[in-house]
């Protein structure tokens, strides 16, 4: 008998999106499964939608730390992951975003930068 594996496919938790204003243009970026922390950034099985990342090279997404040259985005969906192998991500690159909806804001900036508006609330 074949192995099946059965998995459901959504969008996850999106409350952290302040509008849909950005959302057409989230662009697909290689997240770089190798640098993120499983307890940290995915520990449910995958990376949760509205997960900051460093999108400045897409082709090696990383977590955002903060340091100078980074680019900040937003993992836009949730993303399976086996914990080993890279995977192609939407990642939103500008918006406006409810930071307390997020699912990790360590190193989230104080302030919103170009192309990113901050909001609280609802």
């Amino acid at each position: 008998m074949p192995r099946l594996k059965r998995e459901t496919f959504g969008s996850g938790d999106q409350t952290w999106l302040g509008s849909d204003h950005g959302l057409f243009n989230a662009r697909t970026g290689t997240l770089d499964v190798s640098t993120f922390t499983a307890g940290t950034h995915y520990p449910n099985g995958y990376f949760p939608s509205g997960l900051i990342v460093n999108c400045a090279d897409e082709g090696a997404i990383k977590p955002f730390t903060g340091g100078a040259g980074e680019q900040l985005g937003f993992v836009l969906t949730d993303q399976s992951t086996d914990g080993v192998a890279d995977i192609a991500i939407p990642v939103l690159r500008h918006g406006l975003i409810k930071t307390a909806h997020l699912p990790v804001s360590t190193n989230l900036p104080a302030t919103a930068p170009a192309g990113f508006v901050f909001i609280g609330g609802n």
